[in-house]
């Protein structure tokens, strides 16, 4: 691997490895640009992954100090734990489902479509499913999606059968195994996905795409790739104009460093690529970088989310299979006849015996918990993600009175679900009850939403510095060498799960620093 000096100011600084900056660093080294990847977790492999559910959470999830304000059941149920994401090289696309999917078309114009929404912060993109068509394909075909460029669908575990027999039986059309970034059979010198059932631990046969092993190690091969793990950002600097000039961070053995830069990209997650920028606020910026709009932080999404299960008279068994291999599709359009603005999907979705005990009703104990758990292996269940409104009071806020072993202020997140979220999930609950009671379930089980791994917003893309923060190439209005490059830069949320998006934003993203960079207009 290359080793690039601290005091080289001609790299690209990219903080975070995960589906944007792993994805990024990829595509600029493939360009023949120096590449300096800071990761704040450690390196593991597919050999190192633990096919335990407690054992690999505490192994890959980002465990450092959080807190949480707002009604938001997960305030309650999970205070120190507001998202479900990871803390390791490749970041959450080493726990990610592999669900990929494109937005359509009306999402990048909600504000017109949807018009005013009392409480609702919404704006349309400025960029268009058009626009974004050649890039969603390169990244379908850059992740090998099932069902695009000539990948077949994944089997059907019986999960998926239960969910498919009750939802034809509605009659729901759009119903299959999804299309995963998950391979159905050999391709780009991985094999097929093996059924383990661990999805969400982290691929131990290499099947799911994960920047880990593909794209950094792509990267790595080129030379121009300087990847360094457990490296803590603390802060990004700039010089007396505004112009961004490296960053600060902690190595391994907790010695402070700086390493100078020509452009710095973040790509944290929508909680830690803010709460990074408020950190590095400054005689200059006040308010932290690129915040002249004062929208950072600020129209935190997470998805509409919730899950149904439901208990059969037989086994079921639907830990065996690959973890998010089934979908319902149909409700994903907006219809406002249903009582609210968006879509949602309907995915199948299973827990291990730990993970059931702690999420299906978090704290509940008793004779119907118990049922339920004694049950576990009749049980079939789906998750339920739709389109979350944003929010200027959804936000990401420094906690000062929290600190973490840096000494840096944690970040607060804060929520309220909007009067359109509680009618969608009600919604997405009654339909999937129907879609088991239609496949003879004898008892169905609504539970709350989970911490989430979808995280958006934050730092979103539009066309005026006024109200947003970068514009439609993740570049920050405010300061022209600093781009955000995760799901930060989201204008508004979608039905889809959200991965698909940020792989597409970054292949878009590199080719326009790449030509930016070549021009020396950054």
């Amino acid at each position: 691997m290359a080793k690039f000096d601290f005091s080289d100011d001609s790299v690209v600084v990219i903080i975070g490895s995960g589906a944007g900056g792993g994805t990024l660093a990829n595509e600029l080294c493939q360009k023949g640009i120096k590449v300096v990847v800071l990761e704040a977790g450690a390196v593991q492999s597919p050999k190192s992954f633990i096919n335990d559910e407690w054992k690999s959470f505490g192994q890959l999830a980002w465990l450092d100090p959080r807190t949480t304000s707002g009604t938001w059941r997960v305030a309650k149920d999970f205070a120190g734990l507001p998202a479900w994401i990871c803390k390791t090289v490749g970041g959450t696309t080493t726990h990610w489902a592999g669900a990929s999917l494109r937005f359509q078309e009306h999402e990048f114009r909600v504000k017109t479509h949807y018009g005013e929404i009392k409480g609702a912060n919404l704006m349309d993109w400025p960029v268009t499913l058009k626009e974004l068509e050649p890039y969603y394909a390169r990244a379908e075909d850059k992740m090998g999606v099932t069902r695009t460029t000539g990948v077949p669908g994944l089997p059907g575990n019986n999960n998926f059968k239960v969910m498919y027999s009750g939802a034809k039986k509605l009659g729901y059309q759009e119903v299959h195994t999804g299309n995963m970034a998950i391979n159905s059979q050999p391709r780009d010198g991985r094999g097929r996905c093996l059924q383990l059932g661990f999805c969400f631990q982290g691929c131990k046969s290499g099947a799911k795409w994960s920047t880990l092993y593909t794209e950094l190690p792509k990267a790595e091969s080129t030379g121009n790739l300087d990847l360094r793990p457990e490296s803590h950002v603390s802060k990004i600097e700039h010089d007396d104009k505004g112009k961004v000039t490296g960053v600060v961070y902690f190595d391994k053995a907790g010695k402070e460093q700086r390493q100078k830069a020509r452009i710095v990209c973040v790509a944290g997650n929508s909680i830690e690529t803010p709460r990074l920028l408020l950190l590095s606020a400054s005689a200059m910026f006040k308010d932290g970088l690129a915040n002249s709009s004062g929208q950072v932080g600020r129209n935190y999404m997470r998805h509409m989310t919730g899950s149904v299960y439901a208990a059969f008279k037989n086994p079921v068994n639907m830990y065996r299979g690959t973890t998010m291999a089934g979908i319902i599709r149909d409700e994903a359009a907006h219809n406002p006849k249903r009582g609210f603005a968006g879509g949602y999907e309907m995915e199948t979705l299973a827990l291990g015996v730990p993970f059931m005990a702690a999420f299906l009703d978090p704290g509940a104990w008793g004779e119907d918990f118990a049922w339920w758990m004694d049950h576990y292996t009749n049980i079939a269940g789906m998750w339920l993600v739709g389109e979350d409104m944003p929010r200027e009071g959804n936000r990401i806020t420094l906690n000062g009175n929290v600190k973490d072993k840096w000494g840096l202020a944690a970040p607060n997140v804060h929520f309220d679900d909007h009067d359109n979220d509680i009618a969608m999930r009600n919604h997405a609950f009654a339909q999937g009850e129907k879609v088991y009671k239609a496949a003879g379930a004898i008892r169905t089980y609504r539970t709350p939403p989970y911490p989430s791994t979808h995280n958006l917003g934050t730092c979103r893309m539009g066309s005026s510095a006024k109200d947003s923060v970068c514009n439609a190439y993740g570049q920050t209005h405010d300061i022209a060498n600093l781009f955000i490059s995760d799901g930060s830069q989201f204008t508004t949320g979608g039905a889809e799960n959200p991965t698909l998006t940020i792989v597409t934003l970054a292949i878009r993203q590199a080719e326009y620093i790449a030509k930016q960079m070549t021009a020396r207009s950054i």
